[in-house]
């Protein structure tokens, strides 16, 4: 299991209660057992997790990507009932295709059908406070200057560490690691966003234990998360409330 043991001079009490560093775990395929799980160790240390959805992953005829989406996924009686226990649940796109490997125009017609069944499944969804996370993690300029049009913001590749949230972000980028175990890599950034002044790093994750591209264990998700709360500059925050 990675190392937790992280500088001591990151604990105890910070200035006027300022946080300095934002984390936010961000999972994405909406894998069932690993999302309920997930759920369920987030809210053992009182937090919200941050669950991207595959907007058709539930439907009989969802033609699968790759073999990393073969584990069941959940529906939107799932998400619905996650979400009104205080999670995140937010857009991940509507068949997982690579929106850079097709023509502009579908790309953008697969955000606004992600947007659709959203907009018909998901209790008091609102796409402009809605943020759309990118398959593959794979963005275009072109994508990248037209979703702010129809969605808050949105998650792609790049740079792990942002700018604390402020007004107007929309652009928000993240790391990932793949497709063995993440637990080390992980830990290694979290490690690497504490030993800055301060930051926000966005992880982009997806199943627990043996589900998914680049899994983590539930154990080291529980251990992370109860050091991670015992910091006092430290907000482990989903992404959407994050820009709020």
């Amino acid at each position: 299991m990675a190392s937790l043991a992280w500088p001591a001079k990151l604990f105890g009490k910070s200035p006027a209660g300022k946080k300095t560093h934002f984390i936010t775990l961000s999972f994405d395929d909406g894998f069932k057992k690993s999302s309920i799980r997930t759920a369920e160790i987030f809210e053992k240390h009182k937090l919200s997790a941050c669950i991207n959805i595959i907007a058709t992953a539930h439907r009989p005829d969802f033609v699968l990507p790759n073999e990393f989406h073969s584990w069941p996924a959940g529906d939107f009686g799932l998400w619905n009932e996650l979400k009104a226990r205080g999670h995140e649940i937010m857009m991940h796109c509507y068949n997982h295709t690579n929106l850079t490997k097709i023509p502009l125009d579908e790309a953008k017609d697969l955000v606004l059908k992600c947007i659709d069944v959203f907009s018909k499944e998901l209790k008091g969804f609102d796409p402009k406070k809605s943020i759309f996370n990118f398959p593959f993690n794979a963005s275009t300029p072109e994508l990248e200057e037209w979703l702010p049009s129809v969605v808050k913001a949105f998650r792609t590749g790049g740079p792990p560490v942002n700018a604390l949230p402020f007004k107007g972000q929309v652009k928000l980028t993240c790391t990932s690691h793949g497709p063995d175990n993440i637990d080390q890599h992980l830990n290694s950034e979290v490690e690497k966003l504490l030993a800055q002044p301060s930051g926000w790093l966005i992880y982009n994750t997806h199943g627990l234990d043996d589900e998914g591209w680049g899994p983590m264990t539930s154990d080291f998700l529980d251990k992370l998360l109860e050091r991670l709360v015992a910091i006092k500059t430290v907000e482990v925050i989903p992404a959407g409330k994050a820009l709020q």
